[in-house]
């Protein structure tokens, strides 16, 4: 039996797909080809050298900046977003799943800004908090709280401004996820523990959150990876402090060997973990929720 022939115009978009690719993922494999090199590599090709030479030097530090407590601000941030991201978002989700006065509006506030520039976003969030802090101090002097006003610094920060801002940004993904689960979530099931006797609270532990478990998973790793490689929304929110993505911008401008590129291949690495983990637990659940389902 002879294979039918392929038309050209499979051989046409086949290779148009692979240009894509290349185009998504060459800038990220140069990247990290670039990062191996010799002591005596520079920040182009030709490749001189392979060595783990610009790792180490990333772990002496790059100058006055502090690489690991910006990873750490980072992380922190991150899993503060990914969890307030899930619990909202889920939610929210149960709660869109009722008629809601109102509904409608609040949608839209909520996925307006997805529409917003993220800097007007940041602008705004920043401006908010100078207020915030300009009525934080009449109050304090109000009150004749001298001490405390003298050592008063600022509402600005990695968990408040920051935090907020981030928030902006992963809350809508995260509702719009949980909108697609819902509407063709099957209440049979809820209807069934609810004549079995389970109460609202073990209905949703028991049957509910199961059953939403994989998309909730898939919640918590858009929340984190949005958060993680934010620039635009953290950059007039974030106060006295930078995170990591911040200081990989500013360093840009100054580090001038392959070991900033070293540090993007570490942030790549820990992305690519996060979305590894967070694919592995979802397919877990779903085998385990079949399981379940025999």
């Amino acid at each position: 039996m002879t294979r039918d022939k392929r038309p050209a115009a499979f051989w046409f978009l086949a290779l148009f797909f692979a240009l894509f690719v290349l185009f998504l993922y060459g800038p990220m494999l140069v990247i990290v080809v670039l990062s191996f090199q010799g002591p005596e590599g520079g920040l182009t090709f030709p490749l001189r050298g392979v060595s783990l030479h610009w790792f180490y030097k990333l772990a002496e530090g790059l100058g006055v900046v502090d690489i690991g407590a910006a990873l750490m601000r980072s992380l922190g941030l991150g899993l503060a977003v990914m969890a307030l991201t899930v619990v909202f978002s889920v939610l929210a989700g149960l709660a869109f799943r009722k008629k809601l006065a109102g509904g409608n509006t609040l949608f839209l506030i909520v996925v307006a800004s997805l529409i917003m520039p993220s800097i007007i976003v940041s602008l705004g969030i920043g401006l908010e908090f100078r207020l915030l802090d300009t009525g934080i101090k009449q109050a304090l002097e109000f009150f004749g709280m001298a001490d405390t006003l003298e050592g008063y610094g600022t509402a600005l920060g990695l968990f408040t401004s920051a935090l907020g801002a981030h928030l902006t940004w992963t809350l809508p993904f995260g509702l719009l996820i949980m909108f697609a689960i819902f509407n063709r979530f099957n209440p049979v099931y809820e209807e069934a523990a609810r004549d079995l006797g389970a109460t609202p609270w073990q209905g949703f532990r028991h049957v509910v959150l199961p059953l939403i478990a994989p998309s909730v998973v898939g919640i918590a790793m858009f929340g984190f990876t949005l958060s993680w490689d934010e620039i635009a929304r953290t950059s007039q929110a974030i106060g006295d402090v930078n995170t990591l993505p911040l200081e990989l911008q500013g360093l840009t401008s100054t580090v001038t060997t392959p070991s900033i590129y070293a540090l993007g291949t570490v942030t790549t690495v820990v992305s690519l973990l996060v979305v590894g983990a967070a694919i592995g637990l979802a397919g877990w659940l779903g085998r385990r929720q079949k399981k379940g389902a025999r």
